[in-house]
């Protein structure tokens, strides 16, 4: 069963915008799309079968659009939020995420980019 994501991006922030327990959709999108880039939190996704329902997974293809500008600039964390939402795109992946040593091998991969990055 395919389900298809229909919505656009929320606008960006506005004063008159609707909240949703005091927040706007795109406050909650974007907190939402940062998780994407912890790995321990892909994992629990995984482990509760949220990666395995086509509704969820629709809802990671949407939120591709935080790969292009206005969006991407509110990111703090973007290489690995796109990284791993580019990847959570890939059926391969959102199974084998449950893997704990795909869950290190992330982590560590994200703390020594961070390292290198402070070297610089």
């Amino acid at each position: 069963m395919d389900v298809e994501m229909q919505q656009s991006p929320p606008p960006l922030p506005a004063d008159n915008e609707p909240k949703y327990g005091g927040f706007s959709r795109f406050e909650i999108e974007l907190e939402f799309v940062q998780s994407l880039a912890n790995p321990f939190y892909l994992n629990h996704l995984a482990s509760q079968k949220l990666l395995n329902e086509p509704a969820f997974v629709a809802y990671l293809s949407y939120l591709r659009y935080w790969t292009r500008p206005p969006y991407l600039k509110y990111l703090i964390y973007p290489g690995p939020t796109l990284k791993h939402l580019e990847l959570l795109q890939e059926e391969r992946f959102r199974q084998e995420i449950i893997s704990p040593e795909l869950v290190y091998a992330l982590a560590a991969e994200g703390a020594k980019a961070a390292v290198e990055w402070h070297r610089e």
